[in-house]
């Protein structure tokens, strides 16, 4: 009796084993399996581009809703900062189970139903809770970091934390949102923080021990290459530049591409003259010394609030003539980049939105500032805004059609300045005019052109299938389904404003599509035969 027990106990733990998940091989994060989406980005390349094609440009107008699941006072516990905000998080899907956060929480629920499995609850602190991106996964354990700047590693199996490391002191008003990222035996992690007058990093940490490996400091040191585009090693030690969005990897180089913020103070320029490396650049760093290899600075000396953390996407096509190793930016700034990944080497640059600021593109192909678009006591008028002409918003590309899709935004605003001589923090301010049009627009990456706009693009961010659509956040609260070819709209829904870039994943022979909406996650499927 005992073993036949014993027997039906190991039976129902093997059944009940899919829902729980058999943990993430990083070896797997080379080639992902088509139907998962195990990193922040799908996988390494930052393309956001699933080979998952049962839902295609034919049926997607028969999507219906799967399941939802919805943030709850009883699913946090209890009132905690920033309760109710919406889900900016990609959840991770991973052998039938979605891993996702919001500031100090973190769940696993299952892929096929919404049924929540388990949740994690960080104590309560003083960070800021604007916002989580996500987790990332090794083996069976998940990393997130918190908003007064620990990184935490949990059992993804049942959500029992492991350990937590500090990253930065939470009193220097440091906080920190961004997702982590796997490459081989690092967890990549970095800190954010727009209002103050410290430096930013990016460090890598042992997937088992959370102890440091590397940090690559946003700006040089005195007598460093890049120290001379700053006025003095005080503007440096305290020169901002927060990479606080996840980059991209190619194994094949073996470097990491990452964008950093801008510098500080953030309007006022006076105090440190010059272009203020490595701010506002795009770099490529050796993952395992988390030294540089190249950078390439897409808005010198910036006075705008314009960070250059937007998704480095990696592609290998032909480049006027010749196989390249690609690397595009669509840059807050208002500028598509189009770079040779493996050196740095620009290639194109063409604006893609709104722009006043820029009189021309120097010999490196970067836009030349106006000087009369710089911040003042009186006020001028700049397009983009502070807000950018797009953001934090995960772009897409689809290597069928050859196109770089952006969530764009023609914005304007009156730059001020607050403060006299050099100034802290911000040291300005910025209003819109009114007047924004967001639009989800295509990009011919071999000229920089706008092929097609769709109006009133809205949300997270895009996501791109080999069933030919390009999925967002739109307008009025609508959640559509593009021709990436044309624009035209294939199917809507009015489920309510997009928050986070959309994912797609496949369990049991169905592919599932799933959105944030403000506090609930939201899965779209075709109905069954």
């Amino acid at each position: 009796m005992k073993l036949r027990l014993t027997l039906l106990t190991l039976s129902l733990f093997a059944l009940m084993s899919p829902l729980w998940g058999q943990g993430l091989d990083p070896a797997k994060l080379l080639n992902p399996p088509a139907g998962t989406w195990p990193t922040y980005n799908g996988d390494y390349s930052g393309r956001r581009y699933s080979p998952l094609a049962q839902i295609n440009s034919s049926n997607v107008n028969t999507l219906t809703l799967a399941w939802i699941w919805r943030v709850t006072a009883s699913r946090f516990g209890g009132s905690q900062p920033g309760f109710g905000s919406a889900i900016k998080a990609t959840p991770l899907e991973v052998n039938g189970v979605l891993y996702f956060s919001e500031p100090d929480n973190v769940w696993a629920v299952d892929a096929r139903t919404g049924e929540e499995i388990w949740h994690y609850q960080y104590p309560p602190n003083d960070g800021l809770h604007i916002g989580s991106r996500g987790v990332a996964m090794y083996g069976n354990w998940l990393y997130f970091e918190t908003p007064d700047n620990y990184l935490v590693s949990l059992d993804a199996r049942t959500g029992k934390e492991r350990w937590r490391r500090e990253m930065a002191d939470v009193k220097l008003d440091y906080f920190s949102t961004m997702a982590p990222v796997v490459v081989k035996n690092h967890i990549i992690c970095s800190v954010g923080g727009d209002t103050l007058d410290n430096t930013g990093y990016l460090e890598a940490r042992d997937p088992d021990t959370g102890a440091l490996q590397w940090q690559w400091f946003t700006e040089p040191r005195p007598g460093q290459p890049g120290a001379d585009t700053w006025p003095d090693a005080g503007a440096m030690e305290h020169g901002g530049g927060m990479p606080w969005m996840p980059g991209t990897y190619d194994p094949e180089l073996n470097l990491i591409y990452w964008g950093v913020g801008n510098p500080n103070p953030v309007h006022a320029g006076a105090g440190r003259m010059g272009a203020n490396l490595w701010t506002d650049s795009i770099v490529a760093l050796n993952p395992d010394t988390g030294k540089m290899v190249w950078y390439y600075q897409t808005t010198p000396h910036d006075t705008h609030d314009w960070d250059s953390v937007q998704a480095p996407v990696l592609f290998d096509a032909v480049f006027d003539g010749k196989p390249r190793k690609l690397l595009a930016q669509a840059n807050r700034n208002g500028f598509f980049f189009l770079l040779d990944r493996t050196n740095g080497q620009h290639l194109l640059t063409a604006p893609f939105a709104k722009t006043n600021w820029s009189i021309g593109i120097d010999a490196e192909g970067r836009p030349i500032m106006n000087p009369g678009e710089v911040p003042t006591h009186d006020g001028v008028l700049v397009c983009p805004s502070s807000d950018g002409a797009t953001n934090w918003f995960a772009p897409a590309f689809d290597p069928a059609v050859g196109r770089f899709y952006v969530m764009a935004s023609d914005n304007c605003s009156v730059f001020y300045l607050t403060a006299e001589g050099k100034g802290e923090g911000f040291a300005g301010r910025d209003f819109g005019v009114g007047g924004d049009q967001d639009a989800v627009r295509a990009i011919d990456f071999n000229t920089g052109k706008i092929v097609w706009s769709f109006d009133g693009g809205s949300g997270g961010g895009l996501l791109a299938t080999a069933g030919q659509i390009i999925f967002s956040g739109a307008a009025e609260s609508d959640l559509v389904a593009l021709d990436p070819a044309t624009g035209r709209v294939l199917w809507h829904t009015c489920a309510g404003r997009s928050t986070n870039p959309p994912i797609t994943y496949e369990l049991d022979g169905r592919q599932y599509v799933l959105f944030g909406v403000g506090n609930s996650l939201m899965a779209f499927t075709l109905p069954r035969q």
